[in-house]
């Protein structure tokens, strides 16, 4: 009788995963197959909303992206932002961690606040440091009273100083996932290994390269790639707080599209840009993971 109710619960449960791994399948189809397969018949038409019809142009969209010089600045300047953040993100998640892989109640409360831009929506971050890089807004304010500056700063008004400030705004909203994902490594790490090398004379740098980055290679893999990812298809911080400007020098890729889509009202061509970026974010993040991967053998 017992091995009977056993067998009835198995089932249950079986029918449970399968119903659940179903469910999963079928939104991602809907959600994710079924529009990137839309985008990709539209990239080979001449699509526009303002027309009752499209016909189709082959690889004509494709031909027009190859001289669009527009396209390919918002390419590199997506490039050039996603691997600096990725960078800075990364570097400061991991010293975050460090310090926080404590278990005192005070850094458990500095964990949770550490991971809170992550959480904020990216409209929400975008209006909050629009306000506090205003040339009277709280930052300008602070460095005036502290005689860092004799003038404030135009941290939007001017190319440079706009990539900049996008760049550390980006970067301290990602920094919050990267320090938890370092953290939740740094945890699983054995403390005998830090006590066995302190026996042996190792000085806390040295631990630090010889134990604690190797041990959490395969965060980093996870962390770099994740963010390579969330820079390369970034939309809304950037659109919030510059809208691609002063003279779209932080227009991202994700933004030309939308303009294309939305404001030119050339759809089949979005669609063609849209396809090349996720051809682009495959080929990157896939390079990544494998080079980072080796690298984890290596260790």
């Amino acid at each position: 009788m017992k091995s009977r109710s056993r067998w009835l619960r198995d089932v249950r449960n079986d029918l449970g995963l399968r119903l659940i791994a179903a469910t999963a399948l079928l939104l991602y189809v809907i959600f994710i197959v079924v529009p990137v397969l839309m985008s990709l018949h539209s990239s080979f038409t001449d699509e526009n909303p303002l027309q009752s019809g499209s016909n189709f142009i082959g690889l004509a969209n494709y031909r027009t992206m190859v001289h669009d010089g527009e396209l390919h600045a918002t390419v590199l300047y997506t490039l050039a932002l996603a691997l600096a953040v990725t960078v800075v993100a990364n570097v400061v998640g991991i010293a975050f961690a460090v310090l926080l892989n404590r278990s005192k109640l005070s850094y458990r409360v500095l964990r949770t606040v550490a991971f809170l831009p992550q959480v904020v929506s990216g409209v929400i971050v975008g209006f909050v440091w629009k306000t506090i890089l205003t040339e009277d807004g709280l930052l300008n304010n602070a460095l005036t009273r502290l005689h860092l500056v004799k003038e404030p700063v135009d941290w939007l008004g001017t190319p440079h100083m706009a990539q900049l400030s996008v760049g550390i705004v980006v970067a301290w909203v990602l920094s919050g996932f990267t320090t938890v994902v370092y953290l939740a490594a740094l945890q699983n790490i054995p403390p005998e290994l830090y006590d066995a090398s302190s026996i042996d004379g190792a000085t806390s740098r040295q631990q630090f390269r010889m134990i604690t980055l190797r041990l959490v290679a395969p965060a980093t893999t996870i962390s770099v790639t994740i963010s390579l990812i969330t820079v390369l298809k970034l939309y809304d911080v950037i659109t919030v707080l510059t809208s691609g400007g002063p003279a779209n020098a932080t227009e991202s890729t994700a933004q030309y599209i939308v303009k294309l889509a939305f404001t030119s009202d050339r759809f089949g061509y979005a669609s063609a840009v849209a396809m090349g970026l996720l051809l682009l974010s495959a080929v990157i993040a896939l390079s990544v993971t494998s080079f980072l991967r080796r690298r984890e053998i290596d260790l």
